[in-house]
């Protein structure tokens, strides 16, 4: 019988397949982190932890970048769509039919089991957490209760009106808010989008969880056409990443039923 030209599995699955990996873009999935922080969370020592880390960054899985709080600390970020296109191709690699009904896209998420109050906070509440706060608001429905507030609070950007209006999204009635007004709340999660904010941003009330969204401030662009585009490319990280939240919720809550 001839034998069968069968090729290498594809370079993800096999990322994918070590157990220490898989749980630190599992751990990534979530919130983004510093090294000693996966450390912490994977119980593992560092060296092993940066290790593994380069192999997944090597093939681009996660990227790194210098925080904007202080220079010499490193966040770690998913990057959820090189992940999704190549988990889609190693699908596709051995039988069309399973990646057939991943290639459809996201729904709206309407139906999770509780009411979520989920918190999005920066520095001055005038883009990047006005921008997840409306994102939020469009795809989690009756779902979500949706707020945003920042240390300093200024006005809301009109970049970030013009970025919301490309996804159909109106944001000219949310209005800017201290952190301090929230001070006495509880939320299910509150997530900081930008490393400043995480540097300072309080405990709340209850057993909600923090986590640590990171976006360059789109703000701190000169050109005022640059400055826009900066805007639109943050709004659609934003979108991605909510929905993607959003997902993994209705995913957690369907398998803890």
């Amino acid at each position: 019988m001839p034998s069968i030209d069968v090729p290498s599995p594809p370079e993800v699955l096999k990322i994918l397949a070590h157990d220490l990996r898989w749980t630190l873009i599992k751990a990534l999935t979530i919130s983004d982190y510093q090294v000693n922080e996966l450390v912490d969370r994977v119980e593992q020592p560092i060296n092993l932890v940066s290790y593994h880390l380069k192999q997944i960054r090597d093939y681009d899985l996660v990227t790194a970048r210098r925080s904007e709080a202080d220079g010499r600390d490193v966040y770690y970020s998913l990057n959820l769509e090189r992940l999704r296109s190549t988990f889609l191709d190693a699908g596709m690699a051995l039988h069309p039919s399973l990646a057939a009904n991943l290639l459809i896209p996201a729904p709206r998420i309407e139906a999770l089991d509780k009411r979520l109050r989920i918190l999005f906070v920066c520095t001055h509440n005038s883009a990047r957490s006005q921008m997840a706060e409306g994102i939020l608001r469009h795809l989690g429905g009756a779902s979500v209760e949706a707020f945003s507030a920042g240390r300093h609070p200024t006005t809301v950007r009109a970049e970030a009106i013009k970025a919301m209006d490309d996804f159909n999204i109106d944001i000219r009635s949310q209005q800017t808010n201290h952190l301090q007004d929230y001070a006495e709340q509880s939320f299910d999660y509150v997530i900081t989008v930008c490393d400043m904010a995480r540097e300072v941003c309080p405990s709340f009330p209850g057993d909600g969880q923090a986590l640590h969204w990171g976006y360059a401030d789109p703000t701190s662009v000169a050109d005022p056409d640059e400055r826009l585009k900066a805007f639109q490319k943050t709004a659609k990280l934003l979108y991605n990443r909510i929905q993607l939240f959003l997902m993994n919720l209705r995913h957690e809550t369907d398998h803890t039923n």
